[in-house]
């Protein structure tokens, strides 16, 4: 389902570019789906604040804090269930504008009023006929408690957001939200980006937040599982927002605020270069995290790699003096990432980088320290294609033994399928190789030959336009149906930390096999097709727009694929030049009888 969305990744100075993602159901990039036209509104016609904001704010106390946290709720819940504003017939940004000057000019009595005159001006709610109603049986419930709070929002406001709650019409459209054909995931119409403010003023970086929070809010699937309280993000970040007023602070901040989301397909594009570290260079290797330290895995350049000094194996330590580990938890809060084996992933990506030029480095090889001086090269004299993969070098299939076939999907083709069974025929088992990402959507068309009968693999939660917030369990659960020729071998699924979305459900589908096993290590828990959300200053990000859970309902996000044989790296490993995670897929073909010795030649990359 993504990566990156489900198409590839390109890694340029570490950072890591979303793709295209792919539905689940049907395996159709969401690029080719067809596309949602809208008629104009006065989303279209309202310009009074094209310019920016116009709002200002000399100083931001602990009551107007309060006062704020409580108009972004109600100015999120108003959004997406008010019928003039889901109608589209209000520029709901704009609208935003209006009020913020009379809430920052008033105490919290007169900013709940102010709140209120703004929410009653959009006029009465008629009746609803018929009405919405909350299905029995949800994944997750809109989180809507705070609406009946009377001693914060004070009983004339929340009997008004209570009335307009119940009287929230069954098939509604919304202005500002769509569900992708055949998939459900939550398209964000109509959010402008603003490019032209590059430093968006006070008012747009409210906004920012104030989207940020109701898209996760009402449309994120995952939103029970971020690991803290999403109440608690909106006073952290509204000073934080507020007192961002440099470029580079504001992408800091708006990493730092997606990265809260703990969620692998989220980042900030257009952030990056605020992002430490930050440089236009970067040393040419390649590095994985190991044992708990950076480990030179391979070169982005086949010359310049190696005049480093540093070989495979080496674990860095220290970069011009600073230990890796202090680097690392200085960088953290900026990185997205659904667990610690995906942001880590990320960020051994960018580790090195920096100012062109000259940089130390402390590091050690086989438990022996060593010094070395090197050169950060420019990013584009480097290849960075296989940055986010450690499947095999070479094509896509082959034989590793008459018994062992072997395919990696970093380089799969749909149309090779009946060739790669043909060549598979007759082996004790095949390893296919999803430490990487999917060249190909082969999950139903190469899935299919590896069952007898239709074999449930997955089931989603899809959000309800007309309860935002609420998330449903689809029913019956996905299948994959048999297909012939049945390879009847021994599947061995290898997965680590390059396994995210798309990959992680492919590896769910073919798990579910009846001689399927998963060897490797957990992978990035990170799954369900992309929603991109636009921000102020031309940033974008993206979400996982629907749940992806196995038929029993069990989670990945955050959770990952668990193998069910662990098998990862070592340095010693790495330094002499094997792959024991694949080693331990052949083991698991051959048996325990076969000595050490043959497992690793016929393993050998």
């Amino acid at each position: 389902m993504h990566r990156r969305g489900t198409v590839g990744v390109l890694v340029l100075l570490g950072a890591l570019t979303p793709a295209i993602g792919i539905g689940p159901i049907e395996g159709k990039p969401i690029m080719d789906a067809p596309r949602i036209e809208r008629p104009q509104t006065v989303l279209d016609t309202d310009r009074e604040f094209d310019a920016g904001s116009k709002v200002t704010i000399d100083m931001l106390t602990p009551d107007r804090t309060a006062s704020l946290v409580t108009l972004g709720k109600v100015w999120g819940f108003l959004k997406y269930h008010h019928p003039k504003v889901v109608s589209g017939a209000v520029h709901w940004d704009y609208e935003l504008f209006r009020v913020l000057p009379r809430v920052l000019a008033a105490d919290g009595a007169g900013a709940r009023k102010a709140i209120l005159e703004w929410a009653k001006a959009l006029g009465p709610v008629p009746p609803c006929d018929p009405c919405a109603s909350l299905p029995k049986g949800l994944a997750i419930r809109p989180d809507l408690e705070w609406i009946h709070d009377h001693a914060t929002l004070g009983p004339p406001l929340s009997e008004l957001l209570e009335s307009i709650y119940r009287n929230r019409p069954a098939g509604a459209a919304q202005a500002y939200i769509a569900q992708g054909e055949g998939v459900g995931n939550p398209i964000f119409l109509r959010e402008k980006p603003y490019p032209t403010q590059m430093v968006p003023d006070v008012g747009m970086r409210i906004l920012a937040l104030f989207r940020w929070w109701n898209a996760i809010q009402y449309w994120s699937p995952y939103r029970d599982v971020i690991g803290a309280d999403w109440n608690a993000v909106l006073p952290e970040f509204l000073p934080r927002l507020v007192g961002a007023t440099s470029l580079e602070r504001y992408r800091l901040e708006m990493l730092a605020l997606i990265a809260r989301l703990n969620d692998g397909h989220a980042s900030v594009y257009g952030a990056y270069p605020a992002r430490p570290p930050r440089g236009e260079c970067q040393i040419p290797v390649r590095l994985r995290f190991v044992a708990g330290k950076p480990v030179v895995v391979g070169y982005n350049h086949d010359e310049k790699g190696p005049a480093t000094g540093l070989k495979k194996g080496d674990a860095i330590l220290a970069l011009d003096g600073e230990p890796v580990g202090r680097l690392i938890d200085g960088w953290k809060a900026y990185y997205s990432g659904s667990n610690d084996a995906g942001r880590m992933g990320v960020i051994m990506s960018a580790l090195t980088q920096g100012a062109c030029g000259t940089v130390s480095v402390s590091a050690e090889r086989s438990g022996a320290p060593l010094s070395l001086t090197m050169e950060r090269r420019p990013a584009s004299e480097l290849d960075f294609r296989h940055g986010w993969t450690n499947d095999l070098p070479g094509p896509a299939f082959r034989r590793l033994s008459p018994e062992v076939a072997y395919l990696k999907l970093s380089e799969v083709k749909t149309e090779a399928i009946s060739d790669y069974l043909r060549d598979a025929e007759g082996s004790k088992g095949w390893i296919i190789d999803i430490r990487n990402y999917p060249s190909a959507f082969v999950v139903f068309a190469l899935g299919g030959h590896f069952v007898s009968e239709s074999t449930p693999f997955v089931r989603f939660t899809i959000g309800d336009v007309a309860n935002p917030g609420a998330f449903a369990w689809t029913d019956p659960p996905l299948a994959l149906t048999p297909i012939a020729p049945r390879y009847s071998g021994r599947v061995v699924v290898l997965v680590d930390e390059a396994t995210i979305s798309s990959a992680e459900y492919t590896a769910m589908a073919f798990r579910a096999g009846p001689n399927a096993i998963v060897v490797g290590s957990t992978t990035n828990g990170a799954d369900g097709n992309v929603s991109k959300v636009p921000f102020p200053g031309g940033l974008e990000t993206s979400i996982s727009g629907i749940g992806v859970f196995y038929p029993d309902r069990k989670p990945t996000q955050r959770v990952g694929i668990v193998p069910d044989v662990e098998a990862r790296p070592s340095i010693a490993g790495i330094r002499d030049g094997r792959d024991e995670v694949l080693e331990a897929a052949v083991r698991q073909i051959l048996g325990p009888g076969v000595p050490d010795e043959k497992i690793r030649e016929i393993a050998k990359p």
